[in-house]
């Protein structure tokens, strides 16, 4: 324990429960992680299963990239050591959303084993689903509205994923979509079908 921790007193326990905040919405909260190559899916599952879960009276929250790169992790690049910063931070906050009883939907890249496992660890085996939005590389460069991977081939974004930096497969989620196979309503039909138990109230 540093000398600074020896000055922290947290009050976890002295604050509303997440199991009260809970049965006040009438859900269970959950953590869907949304991982894999830029121009996946990841964003546009989100927003459509947002809106499906929001149809059905479940308050969510959609955690993206480019969103908290705006914000909390603005002082953050893209080294190896950012990146897991970038993710440690995610969970974190994730972690206080399922406090609030709110189902968090995430999208981000997430790109190794490593930093996968570390947000699943802080966030809690119970809790985090990881959903692997999965297309080829070659269909991610086709949809690329935003010229990332052009760019990065040109060599003017470095550590890019994909092309200049790895994605690791992820070896054990929890689901997969194939956005190269599946419409986007099925894609998140499927997400939806998988996750609704987890979070309905019976």
């Amino acid at each position: 324990m540093t000398p600074e921790e020896k000055n922290i007193f947290p009050v976890f326990h002295e604050i509303l429960s997440r199991e009260e905040k809970e049965n006040l919405l009438k859900q269970r909260a959950r953590v869907i992680w949304l991982t894999g190559l830029s121009s996946s899916g990841k964003t546009t599952i989100a927003r459509h299963l947002e809106e499906e879960l929001f149809s059905r009276g479940f308050l969510t929250q959609i955690l993206d990239g480019d969103n908290v790169r705006t914000g909390i992790n603005k002082n953050l690049g893209f080294s190896a050591e950012d990146r897991f910063e970038n993710i440690r931070r995610i969970a974190e906050i994730s972690k206080l959303f399922l406090q609030c009883g709110i189902i968090t939907i995430n999208c981000f890249i997430s790109p190794t084993e490593e930093i996968r496992e570390m947000a699943r660890h802080i966030i809690g085996e119970g809790d985090f689903f990881e959903i692997y939005i999965n297309a080829p590389l070659n269909i991610c460069e086709g949809r690329d509205v935003k010229g990332l991977y052009c760019r990065a081939r040109r060599g003017e974004i470095k550590e890019f994923t994909g092309v200049t930096a790895p994605f690791e497969v992820p070896e054990t989620c929890d689901l997969e979509i194939r956005t190269d196979l599946m419409t986007v309503k099925e894609s998140v039909q499927k997400v939806l079908n998988f996750m609704l138990p987890l979070i309905e109230v019976k």
